[in-house]
């Protein structure tokens, strides 16, 4: 794929980026007040109460377009699917399976270095068992991850690219996935650390006592392994207090420089939180990017 690295800046009735004011941005407590969808059904892909996903499916006869909705919370487990549920309710009334993958995250037992990474491999694999019975095209399977999700929603990416010695490599063929859709992602955990980005919650991930967490950094950065070789779109809101918008723009600028086909998409007046709210003036950027990547069929 022929390779594209260009800002995309939404017109939402606003002027120049670097003239809006960031107020009255939505926080997360906030977030949490949108009406809870329906259920979903719940599969399990493993014995622990945390490994379970939650899919949802459109109306029609599909095959269905599949996007993994990875939620965010800084790895920890204060955070869950809950706030997310609004989130990929509407991508799946837009005409798109969502599977939302729950896993073990900092503060869950188990939760950390390997396991964080290794129960999201498995509930995304968990699709090439259940694609038949529900559905799915398994040709358009997009990634799509919020803050600390989006590192993981890069990280399925990137999985393809490990060799046979990673830590975190089990499987010889993982599920393909045909793009990455990136909301105020994590791509580089070592930078996150330097920034301070969500607290010291990337070295609580990776083992913060661990002698080998130097070499953890790059192991479980996304980053590590461009190009990944599937098209990517970044957005990042310009008024982000959590993950700052040079995190985005500096990862794209890499990826495309190693050869990836990579969309920025800077979305003014926007904090970190409206990205995962189909209610905010985010979600048509949202909904553009995961169309762009699942609409053209090979």
């Amino acid at each position: 794929m022929k390779t594209q690295s260009f800002l995309f800046i939404l017109c939402l009735a606003v002027t120049a980026v670097a003239q809006d004011p960031c107020e009255d941005v939505l926080s997360y407590s906030e977030l949490i007040t949108l009406e809870q969808p329906q259920p979903a059904v719940r599969l399990s892909y493993g014995d622990d109460p945390f490994q379970f996903g939650e899919l949802r499916l459109p109306a029609g006869e599909g095959p269905f377009p599949v996007v993994v909705v990875v939620h965010g919370g800084c790895w920890l487990s204060d955070f869950d699917t809950s706030h997310i549920r609004p989130f990929a309710a509407a991508l799946s009334e837009a005409g798109y399976a969502t599977w939302t993958p729950e896993y073990r995250r900092v503060g869950n037992d188990g939760g950390g270095w390997p396991n964080t990474f290794l129960d999201l491999a498995k509930a995304a694999d968990l699709l090439l068992r259940i694609a038949d019975n529900h559905r799915l095209d398994l040709d358009r399977v997009v990634a799509l991850g919020h803050s600390a999700g989006g590192h993981l929603a890069l990280w399925l990416a990137a999985r393809h690219r490990l060799p046979s010695t990673h830590p975190l490599h089990f499987v010889e063929q993982p599920i393909g996935i045909t793009g990455v859709v990136s909301l105020a992602g994590i791509p580089d955990l070592r930078q996150a650390t330097e920034l301070e980005v969500c607290g010291d919650a990337a070295p609580r991930l990776l083992g913060i006592s661990s002698p080998e967490l130097e070499a953890r950094f790059d192991l479980g950065s996304p980053a590590t392994y461009l190009p990944l070789g599937v098209p990517q779109f970044v957005l990042n809101g310009n008024c982000d207090p959590i993950v700052p918008v040079t995190v985005a723009e500096g990862y794209a600028d890499t990826a495309a420089s190693s050869g990836d086909s990579v969309n920025l998409v800077v979305v003014p007046r926007v904090g970190h939180f409206e990205l995962v709210s189909p209610e905010s003036t985010a979600w048509p950027a949202v909904l553009a990017a995961v169309e762009a990547l699942v609409e053209p069929r090979s």
